[in-house]
């Protein structure tokens, strides 16, 4: 019983964990709200920062019932302890009560010389003594086990009343987080009114970002290309000067070695011709990965899953690929990576580190950094400005730049793209619990 209350003590604990994360995590989320309902044009976004505050709420909601029933299965333990104890104290009591009586009976110095010189030999007297130590003595640890099961006794009601005002706590809190999620609900279905109002606008608007997108990802697409390619070039450099450097070793080698008849023959210099580059082209669709390089990409791709994110603070607004609209379903929205809606001033920090491969502007509003880990490229999207250059060693969590938030929308969003070469893949399988 003792493992399973210690166990259920531990679960309770990371719930607390998760349910003060939670509770962070909405404040954050309240704070991104109001920044963004001050500046709002559309009720578009009100509507997703809204959706995320639901969604944190009911997760605070389920942690919080978790912690009930934790607490209930706990308390149980916790009575059936209480009944047992109970029952040993009093099977204790009446058995401490009777020997009280017995040696109350015989307390008399006297009987107890008798009990002794009564003896038929001196072994037996021997024992007599021994028995009434014994005697003794049990009765003192009989009275000293009455007095510890009685005080884990009252420390363990002691408990059960703390768990039960608990319980109570947490019971208030959940109705009163029902109460709050049902007024976000009745909120929200409002905006959803108001936006399906101006569903011409809305549908004009994700197409004209849609075709903006699909530019930048060419851009992108064309810079990474480009990454690989000279990459690519440096390590076929890099490849020949080491034959070249090899085959002039050798070739001095061979000279030392020479007989001395030959020597004066061998007098001139020794030219070694550097073995000819090969023309042929070199590849912009995957990085022909060095000892170095290899060592970066299968370190990189141990974190899978472990990766930290692009900003410290933030949700995901928007997910990775092929997507419904959240309030027009018919329409189709397509994401190269993540959207994640962060605080007004974030700054955009590196998951991993690497090299900077490019710092692109995008557009006059809209700055990225790229950065080069082996073969694999993580790129961090708009940014109203970037603290690194190109060629710029990086580590883990190292600011790269400011978040650009949005003077109409009032929106602080990064977008994340992580590629293999030229193969988007889904951040949110690589990202820290995403």
């Amino acid at each position: 019983m003792t493992s399973i209350l210690w166990s259920q003590s531990s679960q309770q604990e990371k719930l607390e964990q998760r349910k003060a994360q939670i509770q962070r995590e909405i404040k954050d989320n309240e704070k991104m709200l109001k920044s963004v309902q001050s500046k709002e044009k559309s009720a578009m976004n009100v509507y997703l920062i809204q959706k995320n505050k639901i969604r944190l709420k009911e997760n605070l909601i389920n942690t919080t019932e978790k912690q009930t029933k934790l607490l209930a299965n706990d308390m149980y333990l916790n009575q059936l302890k209480i009944n047992k104890l109970n029952k040993e104290l009093l099977v204790l009591k009446e058995d401490y009560a009777k020997k009280i009586v017995q040696s109350y009976k015989s307390r008399s110095e006297q009987s107890r010389a008798m009990f002794i010189l009564s003896s038929e030999n001196f072994l037996q007297a021997f024992k007599r003594v021994q028995y009434l130590k014994q005697y003794t003595n049990f009765r003192k640890a009989q009275g000293e086990e009455i007095k510890g099961k009685s005080l884990e006794l009252i420390a363990i009601n002691k408990k059960l009343n703390e768990q039960k005002v608990a319980k109570q706590k947490l019971l208030e809190e959940n109705k009163k987080e029902r109460l709050s999620l049902e007024k976000e609900r009745v909120e929200q279905e409002k905006l959803v009114n108001e936006i399906k109002k101006d569903k011409n606008r809305i549908v004009s608007d994700i197409r004209k970002k849609q075709n903006e997108s699909k530019n930048i990802d060419r851009q992108i697409d064309r810079l990474i290309r480009e990454a690989i390619a000279e990459a690519n070039r440096k390590a076929a450099a890099e490849k020949a000067r080491a034959l070249a450097e090899a085959k002039a070793a050798a070739a001095a080698d061979a000279a030392s070695k020479a007989p001395k008849s030959s020597k004066k023959a061998a007098a001139a210099p020794v030219v070694v011709e550097e073995a000819p580059v090969a023309r042929t082209e070199v590849s912009s669709s995957r990085i022909e990965l060095t000892p170095e390089s290899k060592l970066i990409a299968d370190s990189f791709r141990a974190n899978r899953g472990k990766l930290p994110w692009p900003v410290e603070k933030g949700f995901v607004s928007l997910g990775y690929g092929n997507q419904a609209h959240p309030i027009y379903n018919t329409l189709v929205i397509h994401n190269s990576g993540v959207e994640i809606t962060t605080e007004e001033g974030a700054n955009a920090r590196a998951v991993f580190g690497g090299e900077v491969a490019s710092v692109m502007i995008l557009s006059p509003v809209n700055k990225a950094v790229m950065i080069q880990h082996g073969d694999y490229f993580t790129v961090y999207q708009n940014l109203s400005s970037v603290s690194v250059n190109k060629g710029d060693k990086v580590g883990i969590k190292q600011n790269l730049g400011r978040v650009r938030t949005s003077g109409e929308t009032g929106k602080t969003v990064i977008k994340f793209l992580l590629l293999q070469n030229t193969t988007y893949a889904n951040p949110q399988g690589w990202l820290s619990n995403m």
